[in-house]
C-alpha cells in the first residue's frame, strides 16, 4: 500500500517552511534525567510561532497554493493550535482566513485566532460535526479547506520538527531508543514517525493520548481505525478528535507505533513539572508525551528518549490550577 508521505516530503517541507518557522530547541534537563534514570530530550514546539507545532503544516500547506487559490481565501476546522496555525500563516501571505471552532475552545485560543486577522464561526462540538459545519460555510465559494491532519502537505509539515531532533540528536553523537508523540488526529505522529523510521529503524515509536480519547491506541491494537465515545471528556482540548486520519494511520501502522495513555491528572502533573523545572509553558495536550515519561509509562532507564511539548497555549486559569494542585 503507498503511504500518504515519505521522508522527501518532509524534507521538502523543511525547505519550504525554512526562514519563516521557528527552529525550536531540543532541550534536556538534569530532574527529568534523574526521575528517568536515563536520557530524556524534549522538544520545545510551544515555543514556535502560534505556541504550537501547528504552524509548520499551515504554513507548509498555504505557502503552496497558487494565486488563484489564494484569492479565494482558506477555511480550517480546529479547537485552536490548527486555527492560530492557519490565521497566521494566511496573514503572512495575504489570504483571508475563516475558522470552525467549537465554542468552548479556551478563550486564549479564540482570541488568539481572532488577533491573527481569521474570522472565527463557533459550533457545538458536542452536537455539531466541524465537517459539516464547514461544509456550510464554504458553501459554493471554491474557499480552499485546510484539514488539521489528514492531508499530505500538513502531516510532511508536522513531520519537520522530527527532522529537526534527529539533525540535533546526531550532532551529539546520539540515536533515539524511543520515541513518544502526542496524539490527536495523527498530522503530528505520522509525519514525525516518517522520519523517525527512515533515520533511527530500530527505535520504538509511541503515540499518547488521553485515556477517554484513546481511540489510536485501540486503532493499532486491533489494525482498524476506532472512535472515540461520545461522552468522552478531556482537559486535553487540542487532542479531542473523533478518530485518526485515513491518511495518517496506515503510516502509524507501517510504522509499528504503539499506543500509550495518561489521565487527566497526569496531564495536569505535566504541566506543572514543566513550568516548575523546565520553566516552560505547556498545555495539558501538548504534554501528554512528557505525562507518560513521567508516569513511567515506559521503561527509561538507560535509554535515549525522546517526547515533545507541542503546544503551550494554555489559559491561565488552567496553568494556576495545574501549578496549586501539583
Amino acid at each position: 500500500m503507498s503511504l500518504a508521505i515519505s521522508i522527501d516530503d518532509v524534507r521538502s517541507a523543511a525547505k519550504q517552511i525554512a526562514g519563516t518557522a521557528v527552529r525550536t530547541p531540543l532541550i534536556e534537563n538534569i530532574k527529568l534525567n534523574e526521575i528517568a534514570d536515563g536520557r530524556v530530550f524534549v522538544k520545545t514546539e510551544n515555543l514556535q510561532h502560534t505556541g504550537s507545532f501547528k504552524f509548520r503544516g499551515a504554513y507548509n500547506r498555504l505557502s503552496r497554493l497558487n494565486d488563484a487559490e489564494k484569492a479565494k481565501g482558506v477555511l480550517a476546522f480546529s479547537s485552536g493550535n490548527h486555527a492560530q496555525g492557519v490565521a497566521r500563516a494566511a496573514a503572512l501571505l495575504g489570504i483571508d482566513a475563516t475558522i470552525v471552532m467549537p465554542e468552548d475552545a479556551p478563550a486564549l485560543k479564540l482570541e488568539a485566532t481572532r488577533g491573527y486577522g481569521a474570522k472565527v464561526v463557533l459550533y457545538d462540538r458536542y452536537t455539531q460535526d466541524r465537517e459539516e459545519v464547514a461544509r456550510s460555510v464554504a458553501g459554493d465559494s471554491g474557499v480552499i479547506v485546510v484539514p488539521p491532519y489528514n492531508d499530505p502537505l500538513i502531516m510532511a509539515g508536522q513531520g519537520t520538527s522530527a527532522l529537526e531532533v534527529v539533525e540535533d540528536l546526531k550532532k551529539m553523537g546520539l540515536k533515539a531508543d524511543q520515541a513518544l508523540i502526542n496524539c490527536g488526529g495523527g498530522g503530528l505522529a505520522s509525519g514525525s514517525f516518517t522520519v523517525y523510521g527512515e533515520e533511527f529503524p530500530d527505535m520504538k515509536g509511541y503515540v499518547v493520548e488521553p485515556e477517554e480519547f484513546d481511540d489510536v491506541k485501540r486503532s493499532l491494537e486491533c489494525g482498524a481505525i476506532q472512535t472515540v465515545d461520545f461522552d468522552a471528556r478531556s482537559i486535553c482540548d487540542s487532542l479531542l478528535t473523533p478518530s485518526a486520519g485515513t491518511l495518517t494511520f496506515p503510516v502509524l501502522e507501517d510504522n509499528h507505533v504503539e499506543g500509550l495513555s495518561v489521565s487527566d491528572d497526569e496531564a495536569r502533573q505535566a504541566v506543572s513539572f514543566a513550568a516548575r523545572h523546565l520553566k516552560l509553558v505547556g498545555e495539558p495536550g501538548g504534554v501528554v508525551s512528557l505525562a507518560a515519561v513521567l508516569a513511567g509509562k515506559v521503561v527509561t532507564r538507560n535509554k535515549v528518549t525522546v517526547c515533545i511539548i507541542s503546544g503551550g497555549n494554555i489559559d491561565p486559569a488552567m496553568l494556576e490550577e495545574c501549578l496549586e494542585r501539583y
